[in-house]
């Protein structure tokens, strides 16, 4: 049912070198990032001048943009949007992954940028990456660059929303993301459920997890098919309360439909 992309593992893990972080640094540096998004898309020049360093450089796909540019960029972005608010972009930037020791950090995350196409809204995926200093006793963004999603990327994305949701017990994933002719194999019984019965036991199942651990994630995109395979380690209580450790090596097969991928079938077999 779900998995970290091994090839974005890189993206994902700093390694040893900035594993120095505590949870408190990182919800800091995470609300630093936020901060630094709100005051780019309004276009806040004087929280930009103080957020990105003198020497910052913005890495794109044709050219590297400096301090002065990019805060120019957004000030006229900023206009440009309040003058038609109908036309604005709506960002949401989510799947933090931060690594830090005290005076360098790496931000990872995924934004989602929704704009009126034609009428109708469409939604845009990609991923960012930022480094930080500590500079004067203050974080500064020394560069940062990123990069659209392909489909492999959003699908490993909507693997790691549904770990998310079981985590969460939002048992709504399910209804929002499932297709309407989905099937599930449960991984305990073997029975095959269609999308409504696969709700319902999502909306009744007293199965709580402490934590889902993702391993061995192979995204294959042919057209508007992926086909996802890996191994989730499950750790928690099951619906009697009795303490649960199991690994399941599941099969996910995902159909892009209406401009957006949906779960169309998902098996899971228990690995002894």
């Amino acid at each position: 049912m779900k998995v970290i992309l091994a090839a974005a593992s890189v993206l994902f893990s700093a390694g040893p070198a900035l594993a120095q972080c505590s949870d408190a640094d990182r919800k800091a540096l995470e609300a630093f990032d936020r901060s630094w998004g709100e005051a780019t898309n309004r276009g806040d020049r004087a929280a930009l001048q103080a957020m990105l360093a003198d020497d910052y450089q913005g890495l794109g796909p044709a050219a590297s943009q400096t301090k002065a540019a990019t805060i120019d960029a957004a000030v006229r972005a900023s206009e440009s949007n309040r003058a038609n608010p109908a036309a604005a972009p709506r960002f949401v930037y989510d799947s933090y992954t931060i690594n830090c020791n005290p005076n360098t950090a790496t931000i990872t995350h995924r934004g989602l940028t929704t704009v009126a196409v034609d009428g109708k809204d469409e939604t845009f995926q990609s991923r960012a990456v930022h480094v930080l200093e500590k500079r004067g006793g203050r974080w500064q963004v020394v560069t940062n660059t990123g990069h659209p999603l392909d489909d492999a990327g959003v699908v490993s994305y909507l693997e790691r929303e549904w770990n998310d949701a079981a985590l969460k017990r939002d048992t709504s994933w399910v209804q929002r993301n499932y297709a309407s002719d989905a099937s599930q194999i449960n991984s305990r019984t073997g029975a095959l459920w269609t999308k409504a019965q696969a709700v319902a036991d999502a909306r009744t199942d007293k199965t709580v997890f402490h934590s889902i651990d993702l391993s061995d994630l192979d995204v294959r995109v042919e057209g508007n098919t992926a086909v996802v395979t890996g191994v989730n380690h499950y750790v928690g209580r099951d619906p009697q309360g009795k303490a649960l450790d199991r690994r399941v090596r599941f099969t996910d097969v995902f159909i892009k439909r209406d401009g957006r991928w949906q779960v169309w079938a998902t098996q899971g077999t228990l690995v002894p």
